[in-house]
């Protein structure tokens, strides 16, 4: 879709069961849906929507993902002392769910509307932060060459760079953590865990 508004009309031509939603519309669609589940409203983010007697319902399966796909990579969260969250939309708000789920201390990051923008980074805060979690598109086609402008050389083999991105499946910021020794890991995982959670949703007859 070109617009969020052409939801209403996408849905009314097509008979759906559920579909899922992605960058840009995780925030944006909430309001053209008719009810929306306690943990995606809680979050702010919907990805997965039901369609159940006529109703749209949305859900949040981003959650599920990233949480377990998370765990299965930095082994438990007393590894972390602190993230970084690369963007502020829809996945980001899901990752930042996790860590305060985990109590992982973290810090949203962007061009101006995080808790820091890239300008405020510095040696300290790449020191004391050996999560980095990136949610924009940055290192995804058309922005492959790009990656989120952080001070690399700071990190080391005690760092986890992890990436919501999986295609390519070696982002720029992904090259950059292995080059500094750090451990890495792409979305994959947390993809196909979500879709299945997804999955679960649209075949439960009741909600």
């Amino acid at each position: 879709m070109k617009d969020i508004s052409q939801f209403k009309a996408l849905i009314s031509s097509e008979n759906f069961s559920g579909l899922n939603v992605t960058i840009p519309y995780k925030e944006q669609i909430i309001p053209y849906l008719d009810y929306i589940d306690d943990l995606a409203l809680n979050i702010g983010a919907v990805n997965t929507v039901k369609f159940l007697n006529g109703a749209t319902i949305g859900y949040n399966t981003d959650v599920y993902g990233f949480e377990n796909s998370l765990l299965s990579f930095i082994d438990h969260p007393d590894l972390i002392h602190s993230a970084l969250v690369t963007g502020t939309g829809g996945a980001s708000k899901a990752v930042c769910f996790v860590l305060k789920k985990l109590h992982i201390p973290f810090k949203t990051v962007s061009r101006s509307n995080g808790d820091l923008t890239y300008d405020d980074l510095n040696k300290y805060i790449m020191k004391s932060s050996n999560l980095i979690v990136n949610t924009t598109p940055l290192g995804m086609y058309p922005y492959i060459e790009k990656s989120p402008p952080l001070l690399y050389d700071y990190i080391d083999e005690n760092y986890f760079l992890y990436d919501l991105i999986y295609n390519p499946e070696k982002t720029l910021f992904l090259s950059e953590g292995i080059k500094h020794g750090s451990k890495v890991k792409n979305g994959y995982d947390m993809l196909i865990l979500q879709a299945e959670r997804a999955w679960q949703i649209w075949n439960q007859t009741e909600m």
